[in-house]
């Protein structure tokens, strides 16, 4: 289901007025804290926001989103680090939350790369396949914990190695069924634990991973889940991910992304490739389609900012991807779409990042999306 996610910031803006003197001066202070943004480049930024959503599934959801951002030391040659964090509840008594970062330590000797997520939140599942039927199969209802870490050390300058771990555990899972009459429960229906352990080689030399405007990204990693060290399914995963970013004039920036998961054995539900969400291939709901194999690329360009403005900016994106059951299912025909543009907010002047607003189309409808930072 599409998804609408805006700030409540600018109706508070409005509504302030019916504050108490007192209650207007926080608001103020607050936003010209936001908005004139007159911290050096070298000191942190930190800001928090309420949120607001509606989905079938979850009726209103209500939320404080959050970003932190700073460099190792203070020290403005040191790539700037981010811990973004998220928590909800909805109206049905549904909450979650998660924490992703993206950390550097003095000098880049060390980047740490994860993301931890917990919720009690309902999932669309269309089915496995690149066919998979375009209506809702059913909603799963699951508590769900996710621990993703990449520890990576520096070998050279810009290329690091290191561990990763992938932690899921799936509880008390229900599957509500729109046609109950033939329908296939997938593996991991019944709830499942998945610890994968492995190892990945990156290349980053990106020095703001909220908006970069020059540079390249490129990670290759593979990861084991085996019932010896207490998973519950056994299979094996390699990632792929390749970005680049190439400045076309003196503000703007054309970013490319290639994106490929391909997973042998065993698979649970949830950690097939999902296509879809915030990030790659915008429009679809995240695991519209899933299947053991994917592979999927995207284009940005990014006025960042536009010509006549000092703060706004605008982007425009496409991409392409698809699932398929083995590396020999992929074909040209079940290639799916997206494209879309959003404005942009120059939020932190001094540290480049800007706020997005996308909208986003596909061959079955489209998705509105609003964060801090860029896709990719």
């Amino acid at each position: 289901m599409n998804k609408l996610l805006c700030t409540c910031c600018a109706a508070l803006l409005l509504c302030g007025c019916s504050f108490h003197a007192a209650g207007q001066s926080i608001i103020r202070r607050y936003f010209e804290y936001i908005l004139l943004d007159t911290t050096s480049a070298a000191q942190p930024k930190f800001i928090a926001y309420p949120t607001v959503a509606y989905a079938p599934e979850t009726s209103f959801e209500f939320g404080v989103s959050s970003v932190l951002v700073y460099r190792a030391k203070k020290d403005t040659n040191n790539r700037l680090s981010e811990v973004s964090s998220f928590a909800f509840i909805t109206l049905e008594n549904q909450f979650g939350g998660y924490i992703d970062h993206a950390l550097y330590t003095h000098r880049d000797r060390f980047f740490l790369l994860g993301q931890i997520k917990f919720q009690n939140f309902p999932l669309s599942y269309y089915g496995i396949g690149p066919e998979a039927t375009s209506s809702v199969k059913a909603t799963i209802a699951a508590t769900e914990f996710r621990f993703r870490e990449r520890a990576l050390f520096k070998i050279v300058p810009s290329l690091y190695t290191g561990p990763e771990v992938d932690l899921e555990l799936m509880r008390n899972v229900r599957f509500d069924l729109s046609e109950p009459e033939g329908f296939e429960f997938p593996m991991g229906s019944g709830g499942f634990t998945d610890l994968s352990l492995g190892w990945g080689v990156v290349y980053d030399n990106r020095h703001n991973v909220l908006n970069v405007r020059k540079g390249l990204f490129a990670e290759l990693a593979w990861l084991s889940s085996q019932p010896t060290w207490g998973s519950t399914f056994s299979f094996h995963s390699l990632f792929s991910d390749l970005r680049v970013y190439r400045p076309i004039g003196e503000k703007n920036v054309l970013a490319f992304q290639a994106y490929g998961q391909f997973t042998e054995g065993t698979v649970p539900f949830n950690q097939l490739a999902l296509m879809g969400g915030e990030r790659l291939m915008r429009g679809y709901y995240l695991g519209r389609y899933r299947d053991k194999q994917m592979i999927a690329s995207q284009a940005e360009f990014r006025m960042l900012p536009l010509p006549f403005s000092k703060r706004w900016g605008l982007s425009a994106f496409a991409g392409l991807g698809q699932v398929a059951p083995d590396l020999n299912g992929f074909r040209i025909d079940r290639v799916q779409w997206s494209a879309g543009v959003g404005p942009r907010f120059l939020l932190f002047p001094k540290k480049d990042i800007y706020t997005r607003f996308d909208v986003a189309f596909t061959s079955e409808g489209y998705g509105l999306y609003f964060f801090i930072g860029e896709a990719f």
